[in-house]
């Protein structure tokens, strides 16, 4: 796994929790929040966003990338993903395939309990490799098709 520089950690897990008070919940209740780390340093913030069709309900992760990507940003360090639940809670399916498209394998995943600066083991620190193994991305679409 790549290392996240201390600073970067902390400024990145603030942000994913300053980008949950933005979410727009109101079916389910539960908040999601996002920071993603650009390699030149700037961080870009998501949050969920609900949709009483559901079905147009964004994830606080893909709301991060689709800032990032629409605005130039393709190379990114870190993401940091936090929650109001007391545990850290990863990442859906379709987020992960979305990280995926962008992301390096060893690409550092920080998970964030709610109360995650009271609690030694409040940041889960993971990968996009561990998290969607065997994945399927971008460069498998270039393999030979026999």
């Amino acid at each position: 796994m790549a290392e996240i520089v201390a600073s970067n950690r902390d400024r990145l897990l603030q942000a994913a929790v300053e980008a949950k008070t933005f979410a727009y919940v109101p079916y389910s209740k539960f908040r999601v929040g996002a920071a993603l780390l650009t390699e030149d340093g700037e961080i870009i913030k998501g949050a969920n966003i609900e949709n009483a069709s559901y079905g147009g309900t964004i994830c606080a992760e893909r709301t991060a990338f689709v800032k990032a990507v629409s605005e130039g940003k393709r190379k990114f360090a870190a993401l940091a993903i936090t929650t109001d639940v007391a545990s850290p809670i990863a990442p859906c399916g379709m987020c992960r395939q979305v990280i995926r498209e962008f992301c390096s394998l060893d690409m550092p995943i920080l998970l964030a309990a709610s109360s995650y600066m009271e609690k030694e083991d409040g940041v889960r620190e993971s990968t996009l490799g561990e998290l969607l193994p065997f994945s399927f991305g971008p460069e498998d679409l270039e393999r030979d098709r026999g």
